[in-house]
């Protein structure tokens, strides 16, 4: 398996999945994770991107607190483990850091994008504000990102929704396209999770249309 360890800033090492193509290379994609580790669909979404002309990397942002975290989508138990240890367990600029060791890692390749999911789409508008590096940054339902739309994005950001997201009320949506004028936020007829087809939440056609917006981006910008 194409697994790595890297070193963040601090001296934390950690373990990546990562995917290199074969011939040309457009880029980096670094993938953050949900609060389910990387597990089974977050190492198919590096593998995709790569497929897609990318060097894709998850960082194991779970390292920090427990090595190996993988967890299921339908056991209410692995949900609230997974939710313990992104928001509380886990601090948010030890995470910050990883992401950034990964895209320096991928620097190598050209420029670097950043997608994330749930807990990594939160990550993501933070790593666009805070982070060094990173030429565009694709977010998918990152809960908790209406509390920092005050900061300022360094490079081009996308963000996507759904509508029927429980998790994120329409009101949240809202106030974040209010404030940030200059982030394109698509909304989709799905719920929360949307891009994942290892979970009941999963709609093909709103996955479908946000990775063509992504790759039209990263096109774009990387």
């Amino acid at each position: 398996m194409p697994k790595r360890q890297l070193t963040a800033a601090d001296g934390h090492s950690f373990e990546a999945y990562e995917t290199i193509p074969t011939g040309d290379i457009k880029g980096g994609v670094v993938i953050i994770q949900e609060i389910f580790g990387v597990n089974q669909h977050i190492r198919e979404v590096v593998d995709g991107y790569a497929k897609d002309g990318y060097a894709a990397i998850a960082p194991a942002l779970f390292d920090r607190v427990e090595t190996g975290v993988e967890l299921g989508y339908a056991n209410e138990d692995e949900f609230n483990k997974g939710l313990e240890i992104a928001f509380q367990k886990l601090q948010i600029d030890d995470a910050l850091s990883d992401v950034q060791a990964c895209v320096k890692a991928l620097g190598s390749h050209g420029k670097v994008g950043v997608v994330g999911y749930c807990f990594g789409g939160l990550l993501t508008w933070l790593s666009a504000c805070r982070l060094t590096g990173i030429s565009a940054c694709s977010a998918y339902y990152g809960g908790g990102t209406v509390n920092h739309v005050s900061e300022k994005a360094k490079c081009p950001v996308i963000m996507h929704f759904g509508e029927k997201d429980e998790h994120i009320p329409m009101s949240e949506v809202e106030q974040i396209t209010s404030t940030l004028s200059d982030v394109p936020v698509y909304v989709y007829d799905a719920d929360h999770g949307f891009n994942c087809d290892h979970r009941g939440s999963y709609d093909q056609k709103s996955a479908s249309e946000a990775k063509k917006r992504t790759l039209d981006f990263f096109d774009l910008n990387l």
